[in-house]
């Protein structure tokens, strides 16, 4: 694979806000957002996961990495609701309102249609789809009344494109991308953005184990740069949606990818 460009510095675009993220264990994109976050100024970090090492070990390190202390983690399964609102309960009074919520939790598996069971569809469904609007959901009723915050998804490409078995993970993300743009025009009306990214191929360490090197090489060679995206540069572009900078931006999924079918 083509090298990487080089790590881009902070600019201070999360100056003094407080930034919940999921799905943030690990090295994949949840953790390169939260980690971005705290380098762009947020004043407080909020992140959880459903692996309880991985989430204090990512807690350590926010906190070690970045400077920033106010650093927080809760167990989180985003297929239940009960866990749902204990997390966005506690982000909450832990930092005194929650200013951005990056929805970063899915599952991916790979399945051919005939071979797939419902469990499966529905296990990554429930997940990736109905998780997100889950977490959504509890969080507006707390964003709304304040008429501010801002939401950011990810999606995924897959939502655009075709890949064998894939069918469900791409119906989720597709659902994400149509939630996206149903749900901002509501929260519009309170003051409350909503937005996506839509990555093609981030890889991380996580997704080595569960796919194949060749796959992986192959897709990243279909990519315009030649390459896979960096955690970090599909993260750059969810602290620019969470940002003052995209104010008028609601509704939208941008793609953190080249447009090829």
């Amino acid at each position: 694979m083509k090298p990487s460009p080089a790590y881009v510095p902070a600019h201070g675009l999360l100056q003094g806000k407080s930034v919940l993220v999921t799905a943030a264990a690990g090295a994949g994109i949840g953790f390169a957002a939260a980690r971005r976050a705290a380098e762009e100024g947020a004043r407080a970090l909020f992140v959880s996961d459903v692996h309880e090492r991985r989430l204090a070990e990512a807690v350590e390190a926010l906190k070690r990495d970045t400077g920033l202390q106010a650093v927080h983690g809760r167990l989180c399964d985003v297929s239940q609701e009960a866990q749902v609102q204990a997390l966005v309960d506690e982000a909450e009074q832990r930092m005194d309102g929650v200013d951005v919520l990056i929805n970063n939790a899915g599952l991916g598996t790979s399945r051919r249609v005939v071979e797939m069971g419902d469990e499966e569809w529905h296990k990554v469904l429930d997940v990736t789809l109905t998780g997100t609007f889950r977490m959504t959901r509890a969080m507006l009723r707390a964003m709304q009344p304040r008429r501010r915050g801002v939401i950011v998804n990810n999606a995924s490409v897959l939502g655009w494109r075709a890949q064998a078995e894939q069918a469900h993970y791409a119906a989720a993300k597709a659902g994400v991308m149509a939630f996206t743009r149903c749900a901002a025009l509501e929260a519009a009306e309170h003051g409350v953005r909503i937005n996506a990214v839509a990555p093609s191929i981030a890889i991380h360490a996580f997704l080595k184990k569960s796919a194949s090197e060749e796959l992986l090489q192959e897709l990243a060679g279909r990519e315009a740069f030649g390459r896979a995206a960096e955690p970090w540069e599909v993260a750059n572009v969810m602290v620019f949606l969470a940002s003052d900078y995209a104010s008028y931006m609601t509704g939208e999924v941008v793609s953190v990818s080249a447009q090829r079918a």
